[in-house]
């Protein structure tokens, strides 16, 4: 799934998803977003049906990014119950994410 220009449609999947939410700030020109792009590619089949795994494209969609305070990218936000309860920059580790939405789920 992919977050449209639309903040709107962003913050209702947000506020109305009880599934955890994994969301990658990515822009095509960045080197380290290419490089992580497989790992969110294989966490999104990993966790189909239990999670939802949206990339927002921060030239496409300036106005989520700038509601996010994205300053670097790749940045990963996970929500849970509408609000960020994980938050890292750069490229991270599969087990790492998987970990966070794993105990998001148990929990």
């Amino acid at each position: 799934m992919t977050a449209e220009t639309h903040p709107t449609k962003f913050d209702e999947l947000v506020a109305t998803t009880d599934k955890p939410i994994l969301v990658d700030f990515w822009a095509d020109w960045c080197g380290p977003c290419h490089m992580i792009a497989p790992t969110i590619k294989e966490l999104a089949k990993e966790f189909a049906g239990r999670a939802v795994v949206v990339k927002v494209d921060v030239d496409a969609s300036p106005n989520i990014s700038r509601q996010f305070a994205i300053q670097s990218i790749p940045t990963l936000l996970i929500f849970h119950h509408g609000k960020i309860v994980w938050r890292a920059s750069g490229v991270r580790p599969h087990g790492e994410i998987a970990d966070q939405l794993n105990s998001l789920l148990e929990a």
